[in-house]
């Protein structure tokens, strides 16, 4: 077990450094959110499964605090209100969940965040539409096979693995990041 367990462990460090080379995205996604939060509105975010617990993750790192004590920012996850998305899923349909939510609390200069493993999942691409139709700006987390997110999203950021479990490790990296240069950005 152990060749195995150091074998992931290589294969996480590599796509960390690789990660590197997203440096100026993260950057233009960290712009994006603070030109957002600094006209007085919100970053929104939504995925499925893993990515949804990390869209509720980075959610209580700008409502609550990353590093710094400082007030609360304006942020949610559409991935949070059960009521919400079974009556959607029931009365509309499951790829509607997000979109539905986002055209009730969604706002013209807000920021959504789409996170999905694949790049593909239904439910948050029909986000990213509604949001460009309200003027919402779209970034989408993806990994190295960027799906059609990527085309959909005003920034993609194809993290570089191919698994599920290093996708989203790196997701949270990256959303640390965002989070981290938002924090100093705006209160250090």
């Amino acid at each position: 077990m152990q060749p195995y367990i150091t074998e992931q462990l290589q294969q996480l460090s590599r796509a960390a450094t690789e990660l590197c080379s997203l440096a100026p995205h993260i950057e233009q996604a960290a712009q994006m959110c603070l030109t957002a939060l600094r006209s007085g509105h919100k970053i929104i975010f939504c995925g499925n499964g893993g990515s949804a617990s990390q869209s509720q993750h980075l959610t209580a790192e700008l409502v609550g605090r990353y590093k710094l004590n400082r007030p609360a920012l304006p942020a949610l996850s559409l991935t949070v209100d059960t009521s919400n998305i079974t009556a959607i899923a029931n009365d509309y349909s499951f790829e509607q969940i997000f979109a539905r939510q986002l055209e009730g609390v969604g706002a013209a200069g807000d920021v959504l965040i789409g996170l999905s493993t694949s790049g593909s999942s239904r439910n948050v691409i029909l986000a990213m539409q509604q949001a460009q139709k309200m003027g919402i700006h779209c970034i989408a987390l993806v990994g190295a096979k960027g799906g059609e997110m990527q085309a959909v999203a005003d920034l993609a950021l194809p993290v570089p693995a191919d698994t599920s479990a290093h996708i989203q490790e790196l997701h949270i990296a990256v959303g640390h990041l965002i989070c981290d240069l938002i924090e100093s950005s705006l209160y250090a």
